[in-house]
This record gives structure tokens, sequence and C-alpha cells, in this order.
């Protein structure tokens, strides 16, 4: 047996009373528990066996039916996985654009936010998929968990699926399999953290990095869901645009046989008015997003309900009462068990019944919010209401399939499908919806299905919920005008209240009013990151998104989440392969640089950085990888320069600038006296600007500009006689780098000279040896001549004979050695002496002299080349008297002279007036000591 709503209930007997839940239920009642369940069972069975209650009521529209949330685009049935699903949420499988969920992941954030916009104010509570979650022990062994940082390790892999995503879907084709993607992998990581966050509590620390990532990607899954949807329609209605031609426009808007049905000019009505199409999606989207982790609530339906009587509590009292002939009952609860006693009576259920009304209406809110419109019939027969149920089922638009569809098999007609009363019962769900005395559940219930938003809007209490409440309204109004325009009726239609069409408003002036909201919640949601990147989205606001993305990274850089970052970067990415940005290209490229600028500081998942680079426009591309690889050092150099070539940036240039930005650094050097006294230290920042000269000398293309590259670094060395650290850098190029040069030359250009600048490059190169050569040479002197020659020991001359010995020996020893120490001195004066010539008089011009006539000379370039002798040819001339004359080689030293005034060389000219006195100076000495010798000035024999 099974009552549904009778007011009749004399002839129930004790026996059939249903069993109340056991905290509520006496001793004595309790121990009748068990014969009463086996009563239940077999009057259930039976019940069902004749009527099932899900069927009660045959008259009452079934779903399938078109609602106002138009069934194309609206899932008939969602499922839950059993398993990690890495598919997108929903996608536009035909034209018509059904939506079908293939992943519902639970977020913890959004959830109880949902959840906490439909929860009274009472001690009562709300379900929670959490609650039954953790019930199942989650929490009771977390060692299998390790001390890992889960957030941190999905962060780096998530990282790397989005360049997956990105690369395996490259073009414009592919844009909107890009976007699932990108849907897919935050379902995944969003599923897989969540699993892992029901697990763990939100102060430990290890964990903090996981739960912040969660909420992260939640709210990132939903706006590529967001964009999917809408973008998918976009471009189709695109494409539809671009085919159609006036033809087709007249054909189409002949309205034809499509009066005779309310769900045909409501299907027609989304087919041919873009906004409104857009506008469902967005409510479609909300629902989904609502949806996730809540649709296993009508399963708990038995945490309120124990069997398909309505109001048990209130029953049992009333057949109590029936039963102890009391003449007189309780009057503050109803008399009689029919849907309408409590409001026509004016008088409550029982408190339990009362309690489990609120929570069943409170479920039921929630089940319409989230779109569930045939599991919210279903909890109403579950909770035995079928006549709730049949209230909810009257939107159903009219259709009569038998216009265009064949009869079925046996030749009967089709059944007529939908309300042809709709409009009475929707100005009674109006009427519904403005009564106080109900609750305001119950209220918002029948005002979402009626486009009352004033109603509707009290239980709001998110900006998710305020944007679902106003867009559905909006579409609500829209059908209706349709409906009411092209129907074709026998009667007149029920008029709706005036105040109905009030809030036909645009969608801009939608968000205009939320965040505008008084309750500061919602207002302040509406400007957090993912809401305003969802509103622009929505009003296909491309130029404001973009914009507002971009005045994030000049005012809240610092705050701005790394994955927001990522995410901003990829949206545009996507809207670019679109030909969305193209008034907007240089902020877009800033968006995407900010992205390459957290991949370079991080320090991890380096592989990405050219990829991301290679999206940059050429020259910032250079830029970017430059700075890139200014970070970069030993064995992952070689393979950094890989992925560049791998993505097709400029390799040339990008090392080249690379060279150039690190050797320029700290360039502010006192410039040397005119002695050369050698630096043989290497300090770090000059081993920095050395070992940079390594990103040209990888690949064998690049040697002409490693050669010009480490002649600019060896300049700035010389010129502050940093010997050590210049000698270093030239040991740095590989030794057959002058022939690797004239090779590739030679197997690019055949037997035509190298170009000037190569051939300039390649002599300052050779300059470069001579010199460094020279001043070893000369600090080589310098020690053996200062520091090798050997010392006699003193003593004395008397003594006795074994001291004399001794004497003796050691003066031998002495003089050997100090013969050995001559002739080497003399080897390494005439060493020392032919390689400080090599410079002075080096050929085709001198020292630092261009031979090659070059158009596009560096100015630069040949200014620090006219310093570097003006400083160090002098020095030369003197260091090179200074080991002639301190050899006895005074004629040579004398002949000094002859080199510097020479007009082959012309010396003279690199020498000032103070350095040109000194060097006479040591001449004129030498000189002297030639007089001393018995010869001239010069060095010839006087006769």
């Amino acid at each position: 047996m099974n009552i549904k709503g009778s007011s009749n209930f004399d002839s129930i007997q004790m026996d059939e009373t249903p069993r109340h839940r056991e905290k509520f239920v006496a001793k004595t009642f309790k121990r009748r528990s068990t014969n009463f369940e086996n009563l239940q069972r077999s009057i259930q069975l039976l019940d069902d066996a004749v009527s099932p209650s899900t069927n009660a009521f045959a008259r009452t529209p079934r779903a399938g039916n078109l609602n106002l949330r138009h069934s194309t685009y609206t899932p008939a049935h969602i499922s839950t996985p059993s398993k990690l699903d890495n598919s997108e949420l929903y996608t536009f499988t035909s034209a018509k654009k059904k939506v079908v969920h293939k992943d519902q992941a639970i977020s913890s954030s959004d959830l109880n936010s949902s959840l906490s916009a439909y929860k009274v104010q009472s001690n009562e509570t709300v379900f929670s998929p959490f609650q039954s979650v953790l019930a199942d022990g989650y929490t009771k062994d977390l060692s299998y968990l390790g001390n890992e940082d889960h957030g941190k390790k999905a962060s780096l892999e998530l990282l790397e699926a989005f360049k997956d995503s990105l690369k395996n879907h490259s073009g414009s084709p592919q844009a909107l399999d890009l976007v699932s993607d990108y849907q897919s992998v935050c379902s995944k990581y969003v599923s897989s953290l969540t699993e892992l966050a029901l697990k763990v509590t939100k102060n430990q620390s290890m964990f903090q990095n996981t739960v912040s990532l969660l909420e992260i990607l939640h709210g990132e899954k939903q706006t590529w869901q967001l964009v999917y949807s809408l973008f998918k329609d976009r471009l189709e209605e695109e494409t539809k645009v671009e085919m159609m031609d006036e033809t087709m426009t007249s054909h189409i808007s002949k309205p034809s046989v499509w009066a005779l049905s309310n769900k045909n000019i409501a299907n027609k009505l989304f087919e041919k008015d873009f906004s409104v199409r857009q506008a469902q999606l967005v409510v479609d989207w909300l629902e989904v997003c609502s949806f996730e982790g809540l649709n296993a609530q009508p399963d708990n339906a038995m945490y309120f309900k124990d069997g398909p009587v309505i109001w048990e509590s209130t029953l049992h009292r009333l057949q109590k009462m029936k039963q102890s002939m009391h003449l007189i009952g309780d009057k503050s609860i109803v008399s009689e068990m029919d849907p309408d006693a409590p409001h026509r009576q004016q008088r409550s259920l029982d408190n339990i019944d009362e309690s489990d009304e609120r929570r069943l209406l409170r479920n039921l809110f929630t089940l319409l919010r989230t779109g569930q419109f045939d599991k919210a019939s279903e909890l109403c027969h579950f909770y035995g209401q079928p006549w709730r149920a049949a209230s909810l089922e009257g939107w159903r638009l009219v259709h009569d399939p038998n216009y265009k569809e064949t009869a079925s098999s046996d030749g009967k007609l089709l059944p007529v499908e939908g309300n042809i009363f709709r409009d009475v019962w929707k100005t009674v769900c109006w009427r519904m919806a403005k009564d106080c005395n109900l609750d305001q559940f119950e209220r918002a219930m029948y005002a979402s299905l009626s486009g009352n938003l004033e109603a509707l809007l009290p239980v709001c209490m998110s900006w998710k919920d305020y944007v679902w409440a106003y867009f559905k309204v909006m579409v609500d109004i829209r059908v209706e005008q349709e409906i009411r325009l092209l129907e074709k009726s026998n009667r007149d239609l029920e008029e709706l209240p005036s105040e109905y069409y009030d809030k036909l408003l645009e969608p801009n002036e939608i968000f205009k009013e939320i965040e505008a909201c008084i309750d500061e919640k919602v207002s302040l949601e509406a400007k957090t990151w993912y809401h305003i990147i969802q509103k622009h989205i929505i009003l296909d606001d491309i130029g404001g998104l973009i914009e507002s993305m971009y005045a994030w990274l000049h005012k809240d850089r610092e705050w701005l989440p790394s994955h927001l970052v990522r995410m901003m970067a990829h949206l545009v990415l996507f809207l670019r392969s679109i030909g969305y940005t193209d008034s907007k290209e240089t902020l877009c490229e800033a968006i995407v640089i900010a992205y390459v600028e957290d991949l370079i500081s991080s320090g991890t998942n380096k592989n990405l950085v050219a990829f991301y680079v290679a999206t940059l426009s050429p020259p910032v591309q250079i830029e970017w990888y430059a700075k890139f690889l200014e970070g970069i050092e030993g064995e992952e150099r070689r393979e950094c320069l890989i992925w560049a070539e791998d993505e097709g940036l400029d390799v040339a240039a990008i090392t080249k600038m690379v060279v150039e930005t690190i050797r320029n650094r700290d360039t502010a050097s006192t410039m040397p006296s005119d002695s050369l006294v050698p630096d043989l230290t290497i300090s770090e920042e000059d081993a920095v600007k050395i070992s940079a000269i390594d990103w040209l000398i990888f690949d064998e293309i690049h040697r002409p500009e490693a050669i010009k590259q480490a002649n600019s670094l060896l300049r700035s060395f010389i010129a502050v006689k940093k010997y050590a650290a210049a000698r270093e850098l030239f040991n740095k190029l590989p030794m057959d780098t002058v022939d690797v040069i004239y090779r590739l030359w030679h197997a690019q250009a055949g037997s035509e000279d190298l170009p000037p600048s190569e051939r300039n490059a390649i002599r300052e190169y050779l300059c470069m040896k001579a010199y460094l050569d020279a001043v070893e040479s000369f600090n080589d002197w310098f020690i053996l001549y200062h520091k090798g020659q050997p010392t006699m020991e003193s003593g004395e001359g008397g003594g006795s004979f074994s001291d004399q010995v001794a004497m003796e020996h050691k003066m031998k020893q002495y003089k050997q050695e100090h013969s050995r120490w001559m002739y080497n001195l003399q080897l390494q004066t005439k060493t020392s002496r032919d390689r400080i010539y090599n410079v002075l008089i080096f050929p085709d011009g001198g020292w630092l002299v261009d031979s090659a006539e070059d158009p596009h000379a560096d100015e630069l370039r040949q200014n620090q080349m006219e310093q570097l002798r003006r400083i160090h040819l002098p020095a030369l001339c003197l260091n090179l008297h200074t080991i002639l004359h301190s050899s006895g080689m005074h004629e040579e030293a004398v002949q000094i002279a002859d080199v510097v005034a020479s007009e082959v060389h012309q010396l003279y000219q690199v020498f000032d007036k103070e350095s040109l006195q000194q060097l006479l100076t040591l001449i004129s000495k030498s000189s002297h000591s030639l007089l001393n010798a018995g010869k001239d000035p010069l060095g010839y024999e006087m006769v």
C-alpha cells in the first residue's frame, strides 16, 4: 500500500503506521520494528509491482520533453564515473550541441561554498559528499603519503601536460580540441588532488601547496569549460554566417510548421538567436559547475526519510490521537494530510516533519540549481510527494510529433508531449514564488521555473548563483516572448504579471547589477581573477579581457599565482589561434612573456622555455631566450641550444645576445698605467664572462661570431691588464677556429675572399695572440731575471781544509748554476725580444690595425683598438728596452729609437710627450753604457 497525500486516514490501523527513525522511537515501539519492517517490505514490493512510485501519475509530463533550458543544450542524465576520467567535462557532440557530461570531479572549496548557499539559519546539517567520504575512514592512515609535496609535484607535471596539449593541437582548426585537452588536464589533476585533499587536513604544512593548487585548478577547469562551450558556438555561428546566402536566410525566416509546437518555437529561437543560445550555454555551464559533487544527493535521501509515506511523524501523531479517541486534538498541527493542509489550515507539521520538509525543499532546489530535474522528480516520488513532482513538471513545452513524424508501427498516433496549460501553470508558479508564507527554497524553486528573479535571488549566496539566476530569467523571458508571439492557440493565454518582463537585461547590464549587489560577499567575488575572466568571456569582450589580465601583471604581479599566469598565457594563445587578438597583440605578448618569466625564475621545467618563447615575435624571442640562457651553466647549455633549434629559434642571434649581455656587465673599469704589471687573478665575474663564450663554440657554424665576441672581451681584459683572464679566454677558443671559419666560408661561397668583417676579426685575433705571447714572455723574463738568478752563500776565506773544500764545491756549483741561468736568460731575452717585436712591427699596418676596409665597421671597436695601441705599444717599447738594457744588449736597446721613428710602422704616433721622454731617457742610459764600453753612443766601434 502506498499512501500519497490522502486525507482519509481513518481506515489505517496501528500496525500500518510508518516506522519512525530510531533516534526518536520509544523502547516499546522498537520491539515491534522487526515485524513492521517485514510487513513494510512486503507492502512495498506489492505496491511497486502494481504502481511504481516513480510512475504514479501517468498524466505527469516526464523527462524528455523540452525544458526552458532547451533540451538540446541540457543533459538528460548525468552520471559519475567510478574511476578517474581524464576526458573533458562536457563537449558539444552534434550540430544541436547536446551536452554530454563525462567527468564530475569534486572540489572541496567550491562544493562547500555551493552548499552554504542553500543552508538555512538553523542547526540542521546540509548534506555534503565529503562527510560520507571522510566517514569511510580515509583519514585513518596517511603514512603512505610520505613527506612529498604532492602539490609541487603535480604543478611540474601540469606544466608539461599543458605544453604537450598545445604542441599536439597547433593551428586554428584544432583550437577547440586544444581547449578540450586543457579541460581534461585540469579535470585529471582536480580529481587526483581532491582525492588526496580529502585524506589530509589543511593544517598539515606539507600539503598546503596541494590544497592551494586544487582551489586554483578548480577555477581554471570551470573557466576552460566555459571557453569551450561558448567559443564552439561562436565559431560555428561565424561559419554559418559566412556560408549563408540571401536565399537560405529568406527560407529560414518563414515560420511554416514551427508555430504549431511550443517546443519547435523554442528550438527555432535557440537556433536562430545567437544571444539566447549563448545565454543558455552560460546557464548550462553554471549548472554543471554547481552539479559537481552533488550528484549523489538523492541517494542519501534516506538521511531524512525512511519510507514512501509523506509526513510520517505527523501521521503517527494523528493516528495516536484517533486511537486514544481524543475529542480535541492538538491544534498546533494540521488535522488533515492533504498536501495543501498546512497552507490552508495555517498550521504546522510535526517538528520532525517540519525539519525534513525544509531539508527536502533545500535539496530539491539544489537539484534544480544543478539542472537535475529528473532527479528532483524522483526525490519527490521517493519522499512520498508525487504531487510536488507534478508541480515541477509543468514547464514542459507542448509538442505534437504527429505533424512531422509518422505514427507508431501499429498505426497509432504518438502521444502529445508537454503541458497544454503551461501558461496557467506558470502564472500559479509566479504567485507561489511571491507567497511569503512559503519556505524561501520552495519559493525559489518555483521562481526558477517562472522567471521570478525577485524570489530567486534571496537564496543565491555566490557570484555564480547570481549569474545563474539572472541568465536563467533572461532566457525564460525570451522564450516566453517568442512563444506568445508565434503560438496559435484556440484560447486566450493567461497573462503574466507586467513585472515579469522588467528583468529582461542585457548581459553587460546583468554583470553591472551583480557587481553593485548589496551582498558584500557576492560583490567581492565579482572582483576575483577567475570571475573577471569568466565575465569577459561571457560578454565576448576579448579586448577587455586582455586589458584586465595585462593590468594584473602590472598591479598585482607579486600576488598572481603562477598557475593563473599559466592559464592567462594559454588563454591568449588560444584566442590568437582563432584570430581574436589582432588589436591587442602587444598586450597578449606581454602576458605570454610573464609566463616565460615565471618558467625562467622557477628554475624547473627548463625544456618548456624554448617552446613558449617560440610563440613570441622574433625580436622578443631573441631577447627572452637570451635572458634564459644567461642563467644556464655546465652541460645544460648544449641541451638548451638543442631545444631552441627544435623550436626554430634564431640560435645564432640568441647566443650572440647572451655573450654580449654577459660581456657588457660591469664595464666601468679604471684604465691602467703604462706599466705592464700583470693581473694573475680571475674574478668570479670574469669567469662568468669567459664561460659565456661556450655558447658560441658548441656549433662550428657560430665560430665567426665566437671569434668576434672573444676579441671584444679580450679588448676589455687587456685594457685593464687582466692577462690571466685574457689568456684563459683565448684558450677557450678551439685551436682550429681560423681554419673552421675559412672552411665554412669556402663551403658557402667557393673561392671568394672572406668578408672584411671576418678578415679583420681573424687579424685582431692574431694580434691578441701576439700580444699575450709577448706579455707572458716578458713576465717569464722578469721572473727569471729578478728571482731566478742563483746567489752565492757568503763564507770566510780561512778555516780548516774541509771548510775550504766545501767552499770550493759551493763556488763551483754556483758558477754552474749561474752559467745555466745566464744561458736561459739569454734564450728568454731573445724570445721575449722577438715576441715584443712581433707586436711592435706587426705586418700590414701594425698591431690592432684592420687590413681590410669594412664599410660597416664598428666605430666603438675602432676606438677601443686605437686606445689599446696608445696604452700598450709605448709600454711594450719601454719593457723591451728594460729587457735589452738589463741583458747588456745596449746596441739593440738604442735601436728601439729607430723602430719608433720609422715611417713604415709609425709607432711614434701612439706616444704622448711623457712616454716619449721616458723612452728617450732610457735609451740615453744605454748610450752612456756604450760610451763607457769604448763605443760611440749608437754602439759602433770608435776609430
